[in-house]
């Protein structure tokens, strides 16, 4: 009888499992996605500080051989490596959710967590549609001589874990555009789906896009680089004075039109371009 039950309930689990891996997630909407990539942002600006801190740190970069990786790729590739700094953080989990996107998936371990049902919101053919190349390449040759001053601290552990922690963030943000072409592809699958057909790239491109959203999303993130850039002190916060002033920019931990700049030439655009490859392959 207690056999007889057992078997009953692992029945029952596999049936509730089956229909959740079936069914899509309905709490994944506009309003959700939304709240997530503006969350997102406090999150970014954030690293941002952080890495601010500290100096670019050439002397610990620069590989000694000549004709090898650039310098900031010898030294992060092998930290970022999962089997050295990925280990604990895969052991947590952490790339269970399709959320995070491993640099290097193709030798992540496996986790030690126990397994967790994360909702299938994605379309399993275009689940792992990422552009973490085109994240790594920006990040270190675009975006890091913007965000770190020349010099050498020794403080090279620092370094790396707040570069890491960049990447990780914007790789995140971005490719959370798989949700967004998800949630967008629900809501008009008639017109998404004669553009996904035509292979119409440009269709799906201008569909995509809101300039008065994209507009709303710099100026906003440009914002919370001024607010949560301020030093406090007991007095309030230090006037930062004229907009766009040299002695403006002098008083904040992060440059406001760095931030900008992020948002219009890289976070949008790339979002977007894995928003397309993501529908491209949603019929598949």
């Amino acid at each position: 009888m207690t056999a007889r039950a057992l078997h009953t309930i692992v029945v029952l689990c596999n049936a509730a499992m089956l229909l959740q891996l079936l069914c899509p997630c309905a709490g994944l909407s506009l309003d959700t996605v939304r709240d997530f990539l503006t969350r997102e942002e406090d999150t970014i600006v954030f690293c941002l500080i952080e890495r601010g801190k500290v100096p670019a740190q050439p002397a610990s970069l620069r590989p000694r051989l000549p004709r090898r990786r650039p310098p900031p790729e010898r030294l992060f590739r092998r930290a970022l490596h999962p089997r050295v700094r990925g280990r604990p953080i895969q052991g947590a989990g952490r790339y269970q959710s399709l959320q995070e996107i491993p640099y290097f998936a193709y030798r992540v371990p496996f986790t030690l967590a126990p397994p967790y049902n994360f909702t299938t919101e994605l379309y399993p053919a275009a689940a792992m549609v990422n552009v973490n190349d085109a994240i790594w390449s920006i990040y270190f040759n675009e975006l890091l001589p913007l965000l770190a001053k020349n010099g050498n601290d020794g403080n090279y552990a620092v370094t790396v874990d707040s570069d890491l922690a960049c990447l990780q963030t914007l790789s995140r943000r971005i490719n959370y555009g798989r949700f967004v072409a998800e949630v967008k592809f629900r809501g008009d699958q008639l017109t998404y789906t004669s553009l996904i057909q035509a292979k119409d790239r440009d269709g799906l491109m201008k569909l995509l896009t809101s300039e008065v959203q994209e507009d709303v999303v710099k100026r906003r993130v440009e914002r919370k680089a001024t607010v949560f850039g301020q030093i406090i002190t007991l007095d309030g916060p230090i006037e930062t004075g004229v907009k766009n002033s040299s002695q403006a920019q002098a008083n904040l931990k992060v440059d406001p039109a760095v931030v900008y700049k992020l948002y219009d030439q890289w976070v949008i655009p790339l979002t977007k371009q894995v928003e397309v490859e993501y529908l491209l392959h949603r019929l598949d």
